[in-house]
């Protein structure tokens, strides 16, 4: 049985690559390329799944190719077959209410709308880990929320969010390395300073 499941949530095809609602997959391809590990497809899970060892700790990184909506069929199967518990698994998945380049964790509460969530909640126990990658606009965009999510960044977003693919990798090390209540004060508190920072830029 691995140490920890790390599960980038998002969906599978060109069509989706680059786009907000992909950022889970995004930062597990980051995390797979620096460990210099391949991705292989795991028909048992419907997903893609890798392997690394994070400071001595065995994970498994794994891409659910079930598309976004049933994501925890995916995540599910993995869990089952490895008899993990859910309180080792790391979830990552986008979140509208956060600007771009910040991020949450937690643990429980509600879907807030996000359908691989519900997914999520619907198929393993409430206790995993909720790691939040922000990709709120600057300013409310101009069309629904779905047709959102499901574009790509704009220019300077995309550099920004790139420019912290690290910091969330990085969070994702925290998290197994010291267990998500201590990893959650240091990667809050940052979200915290995002926020202020972006207020004071946008009243320059």
């Amino acid at each position: 049985m691995p140490d920890w499941v790390i599960a980038g949530l998002g969906n599978p095809g060109i069509r989706y690559r680059k786009t907000r609602h992909n950022a889970g997959f995004d930062v597990v391809d980051f995390l797979a390329a620096r460990h210099a590990c391949s991705w292989k497809l795991e028909k048992r899970f419907e997903g893609e799944v890798a392997a690394v060892t994070i400071n001595g700790k065995s994970c498994l990184l794994l891409k659910p190719q079930t598309f976004m909506n049933e994501s925890g069929r995916s995540i599910g199967a993995l869990l089952r077959f490895h008899k993990h518990p859910a309180d080792r698994c790391i979830v990552i998945f986008d979140e509208y209410q956060i600007p771009v380049g910040s991020a949450k964790l937690s643990i429980g509460g509600g879907n807030g709308g996000h359908n691989g969530l519900a997914s999520t909640r619907s198929c393993i126990d409430d206790t995993f880990i909720r790691y939040r990658i922000g990709i709120a606009p600057e300013t409310p965009p101009p069309m629904d929320i779905k047709d959102f999510v499901l574009g790509r960044f704009s220019e300077t977003e995309r550099i920004t969010f790139e420019q912290h693919l690290q910091e969330f990798a990085d969070g994702v090390v925290r998290i197994v390395d010291t267990g998500a209540q201590l990893a959650m004060n240091l990667i809050n508190q940052r979200k915290s300073k995002n926020d202020t920072d972006a207020r004071k830029t946008a009243q320059l």
